[in-house]
């Protein structure tokens, strides 16, 4: 089980590990290991996710997640597989732990009276002001 928050735990067999070539320059040793990691977690059909933990996760993840409610994550940034699973690992967490704290509800407000005054004011000095822009009639 790996621990993302107090409330949710995820189980190892819901994340499944691919080794990929890690991208850029290198050496003879770079086209024969593969130490890039593609993790690919499940979350559409996770237990431990509720609904609205689903639905927050969706957004968050965008393009890492599939139609099918997938997340890819792919991590190459290190030399050594295993330095690229931790990667993978972390970052999915941190993805789930964000999507697991619920938004604060907005609190409608009202602007205040001196503010509704000050704009009212503003807007009338504003018009003044074009209403002297005004071309010169004949009888001035």
């Amino acid at each position: 089980m790996i621990p993302v928050t107090p409330t949710i735990a995820l189980d190892d067999a819901e994340i499944e590990e691919r080794f990929i070539r890690s991208p850029g320059p290198g050496g003879q040793k770079v086209n024969k290991t593969a130490s890039g990691v593609q993790l690919r977690f499940d979350a559409r059909h996770c237990r431990a996710l509720s609904n609205a933990v689903f639905a927050r996760l969706k957004s968050l993840a965008g393009r890492r997640m599939t139609v099918e409610g997938i997340i890819v994550i792919s991590a190459t940034s290190f030399r050594t597989q295993e330095r690229n699973r931790q990667d993978a690992l972390t970052r999915l967490v941190e993805l789930i732990r964000k999507a697991a704290v619920p938004p604060k509800p907005r609190r409608a407000t009202k602007p205040t009276k001196g503010s509704k005054e000050r704009r009212l004011d503003g807007k009338r000095k504003r018009s003044d002001v074009k209403k002297g822009r005004g071309k010169i009639g004949r009888d001035e």
